[in-house]
């Protein structure tokens, strides 16, 4: 029913203010496997991503389409698939990240271990386990520049001492000029004056 103001404006329903229900996250046990730890999720490409402290360890994926990728996508390496492949029989690379073999690694939702595989990351997730997890911002690092890398890992150049100023010499008095003077004419022998007698009286 549409209720009216005073004014006779047609007021919004209530249910128009409603809070929008939020998405369920999806397998949403792994949360409660990991609570010990307080995880923190946050939206990724219509995922959700998992971080425990400063390192994402999970995302949890539903998505109509490409359903193969949904499940559980484990943030590893390729350096350690070797030594996960044992504890994750059904683990593989994920294709919605493109062809070949990805880092990060999906448990997929199909596989029927699909649940004991998630609760057995979380096992190890809660353990510390350096295989799953990584730091954000490590991949950005690791694809600067090789011109940059190679600027990084040299160490700063020296600077030279400053050398202190050379002391000025002192500064001499500007020669006296020398004044002209006119040379005298060489002094004559003062001429003899004859002896007066005195005056008679």
């Amino acid at each position: 029913m549409v209720k009216r103001s005073r004014s006779g404006r047609a007021a919004p329903a209530d249910d128009v203010f409603a809070a929008r229900k939020r998405k369920p996250v999806p397998h949403e046990f792994v949360l409660e496997a990991l609570a010990p730890l307080g995880p923190e999720t946050r939206p990724m490409f219509g995922c959700v991503a998992v971080y425990v402290e400063d390192k994402i360890v999970l995302v949890l994926r539903d998505k109509p389409a490409p359903a193969l990728d949904n499940g559980v996508w484990l943030a590893t390496t390729q350096e350690h698939h070797a030594a996960l492949r044992p504890e994750f029989p059904s683990m593989r690379s994920i294709e919605v990240l493109g062809s070949g073999v990805t880092g990060w690694q999906v448990l997929p939702a199909e596989s029927p271990d699909f649940e004991e595989a998630a609760l057995r990351a979380c096992a190890l997730i809660l353990a510390g386990d350096p295989r799953i997890g990584k730091v954000p911002g490590q991949r950005r690092q690791r694809s600067a520049s090789p011109r940059a890398k190679k600027a990084a890992a040299k160490p700063p150049a020296k600077k030279a001492a400053a050398k202190p100023p050379a002391k000025k010499a002192a500064a001499k008095p500007p020669a006296k000029a020398k004044k002209a003077t006119a040379k005298l004419p060489a002094r004559k022998a003062a001429a003899k004056l004859p002896a007066t007698g005195r005056a008679r009286g």
